[in-house]
């Protein structure tokens, strides 16, 4: 799995527990060694249509509907990997700042099912792509320098 490799040049030890949804964004919870947390991860894709990369974090309730996740899902982070040629990154979003920015489902939210990322590189965006790539960046680490060398 991409996702997986990505993972190991931020944290060098976890468990991964496969999750039987978003297999095409390679779906995965880890725990950290040492952690008894778990981090929901998820892998982001470039979209020809817009800028930023496109992920999805959702799961099924008792009828087979997609919902999103909640807030007492016991996950401590939510991390979005990003790999485009020799960009590379993580976003490591608290759930505090998941709950806070509407994506886990809470008494105050509905939650989200999908949405778009924007590290540093993406440039150009529109007004609202702007201000959801500026609260982003708070949570962003740049594994790119690692390949520095690396084109596309």
């Amino acid at each position: 799995m991409e996702i997986v490799e990505l993972l190991r040049e931020w944290y060098s030890s976890f468990e991964v527990k496969e999750e039987k949804w978003n297999e095409k964004y390679e779906g995965i919870l880890i725990r950290i060694e040492g952690d008894g947390n778990y981090k929901r991860c998820r892998l982001a894709h470039k979209t020809a249509s817009k800028m930023g990369y496109f992920t999805v974090f959702w799961q099924k309730d008792g009828n087979g509907k997609n919902i999103p996740f909640y807030e007492q899902d016991e996950v401590e982070d939510l991390i979005i990997v990003i790999k485009d040629g020799r960009w590379k990154g993580l976003f490591i979003i608290p759930k505090e700042v998941a709950v806070s920015k509407g994506i886990l489902s809470s008494a105050n939210s509905q939650g989200k099912m999908a949405m778009r990322f924007y590290p540093p590189w993406c440039s150009d965006l529109n007004r609202t792509a702007l201000v959801t790539q500026r609260w982003q960046l708070n949570y962003f680490i740049d594994l790119s320098r690692n390949n520095e060398g690396v084109t596309t």
